[in-house]
C-alpha cells in the first residue's frame, strides 16, 4: 500500500466515540488503518447521579477523560486529542479559533477519511451540531495553502456523517428513553435518516463485543446506560454490528450503490493471483 490509510473521528463528548463510531474504529484499527479521535469537550456536564454528589466541572471532566482514554485503548485508537472546550458551550466557541485548531490537526495527521455528526446533531444536541459545522469548515480550511501553521495543506478525500436508521434509533430509545432536548423553548428529537439516503453500511459484527466493552468504560455514564446493560446479546449485535453513514462528499467515488467500506476508492488494487 503506497499510502497509510488514516481515519479521523471529530466528535463532541467522551462516549460519542464508542456509542457512535466504536464499530468502525475497532474494525479499521484491526485492519491496520491508523485511527485518530478529536474530542471537543470532556463532557463536564454529563452527570447522572444525585445533584449533591456532582464532583463539579473540572473533576468530572478529568474522570470522563480517563474513561475515554480507557475506551480508546480497547478500540485501538492511535491518538486521542482534546480541544479543551466546555460541555454545553461548544456552539459559543470562537469559530475562527476552533476551525483553525481542527484544521491544524487534520493537516498534521493527514487522514483520508473524516467522520463527524450529521447536521441534525443526532437528536438536536447543540454541541453535536456545532462540531459537525466546525468539522466541515475545518476540512475546507485544511486544504488551503497558507502560512498559519507548521504543516502543509492537506485535502481530506472523504467526509462522512453519522446516519442512524430508524431501527437502531428505536433500540436506543427503548434503552435510554426518548432522545429529546428542549432548546430555546422548542423540543428537539432524534432524527433518523431514511433508508434510501444511507450511502455507506459497514459490517462491524466481528467487533460488537469490543465496542460494548469500550462503552462500559464510561462508568460515570452507566446510570444512563442501565437499560442498555439489560439488553440481550442479540440486540447488542444489532446495535454495534452494522454502522451506517451518509457520504457528505468523496473525491474518489460516487453513485447510488451502497458502499461497504469507508475507504472505497482509496485502497490499492490487489495483484491478481497467477
Amino acid at each position: 500500500m503506497a499510502d497509510q490509510l488514516k481515519l479521523m473521528c471529530i466528535l463532541a463528548h467522551p462516549d460519542d466515540e464508542s456509542l457512535g463510531t466504536g464499530g468502525v474504529l475497532a474494525r479499521y484499527a484491526a485492519e491496520g488503518v491508523e485511527t485518530y479521535l478529536v474530542t471537543a469537550t470532556r463532557g463536564e456536564r454529563g452527570w447522572f447521579g444525585a445533584a449533591e454528589d456532582n464532583p463539579g466541572l473540572e473533576s468530572l471532566g478529568k474522570m470522563r477523560e480517563s474513561e475515554l482514554r480507557a475506551a480508546a485503548d480497547i478500540l485501538g485508537i492511535r491518538e486521542v486529542i482534546f480541544l479543551d472546550y466546555i460541555d454545553g458551550e461548544l456552539d459559543q466557541a470562537n469559530p475562527t479559533e476552533i476551525i483553525d485548531t481542527i484544521a491544524q490537526h487534520i493537516r498534521r495527521v493527514g487522514p483520508q477519511v473524516v467522520i463527524t455528526f450529521d447536521p441534525f446533531g443526532a437528536y438536536g444536541h447543540p454541541d453535536h451540531i456545532a462540531i459537525s459545522q466546525f468539522t466541515a469548515a475545518a476540512v475546507v480550511a485544511a486544504a488551503h495553502c497558507d502560512d498559519a501553521g507548521p504543516w502543509p495543506a492537506h485535502r481530506v478525500t472523504k467526509l462522512y456523517y453519522f446516519a442512524e436508521m430508524t431501527a437502531n434509533l428505536n433500540i436506543y430509545e427503548d434503552a435510554f428513553g426518548e432522545l429529546a432536548m428542549n432548546i430555546d423553548g422548542e423540543e428537539r428529537r432524534a432524527t433518523a435518516w431514511p433508508d434510501w439516503a444511507i450511502t455507506t453500511q459497514v459490517d462491524t459484527a466481528a467487533y460488537w463485543q469490543q465496542v460494548w466493552q469500550a462503552v462500559q468504560q464510561h462508568r460515570t455514564q452507566l446510570p444512563g446506560f442501565a437499560a442498555l446493560q439489560q439488553l440481550p446479546d442479540a440486540i447488542h449485535r444489532r446495535l454495534w454490528g452494522t454502522q451506517t453513514y451518509y457520504r457528505a462528499f468523496s473525491l474518489v467515488n460516487g453513485g447510488r450503490e451502497t458502499e461497504t467500506d469507508l475507504f472505497e476508492g482509496l485502497r490499492q488494487p490487489q495483484p491478481e493471483s497467477a
